[in-house]
């Protein structure tokens, strides 16, 4: 799933105008309680189409923000982990105009088994003013970018522990 889509006709959203390279805030409605990273994707909507109007198909997604855990003996943790409000800069070097943006909270609690893994989405549309446009970050398409055995999708990150799997789980979403 790319953004969550409500009936047509009751999507109510509005498109919010935001300044390249100022800070926004991500709010969930509870807190991000689960263990598991915490990223941000932005898409430019393609010519001919609006924030409002285009669903976030093909290649068009990049990352602007990704957690890594804090590991310790006692196992994993996230710097996101327990807030309801995360903030965000909007990348200065992005072209102005019309953008989906993504926060994906990926829950690792059950993550032990293919399947396991949760992902929790939320998604805005944005008019993006003042990016200097020198960004030409690598894209990818939502649904498409993971696969339900990708090392950080199946993981037991309370015991053991593994070095060697948390640098795989670092290494596949950077």
């Amino acid at each position: 799933m790319t953004c969550y889509q409500l009936a047509a006709g009751s999507e109510g959203a509005v498109t919010a105008t935001v300044a390249a390279g100022s800070t926004i805030s991500y709010t969930a409605k509870a807190s991000v309680s689960h263990p598991g990273p915490m990223s941000f994707w932005m898409a430019k909507v393609p010519s001919g189409q609006t924030a409002a109007t285009y669903d976030g198909s093909g290649a068009n997604w990049f990352k602007v923000y990704q957690d890594y855990p804090t590991v310790a003996s006692s196992g994993l943790t996230w710097v996101t982990q327990g807030k309801s409000s995360i903030p965000l800069q909007i990348p200065s070097c992005i072209s102005p105009g019309d953008y989906l943006l993504r926060a994906e909270h990926i829950a690792l609690h059950s993550a032990s088994t293919v399947g396991g893994a949760q992902l929790y989405i939320s998604c805005a549309q944005l008019t993006v003013t003042g990016g200097s446009g020198t960004a030409n970050p690598t894209k990818v398409s939502i649904p498409g970018a993971y696969s339900p055995t990708d090392p950080g999708l199946v993981v037991n990150i309370y015991y053991p522990v593994r070095i060697l799997l948390i640098q795989n789980i670092l290494n596949r979403q950077s």
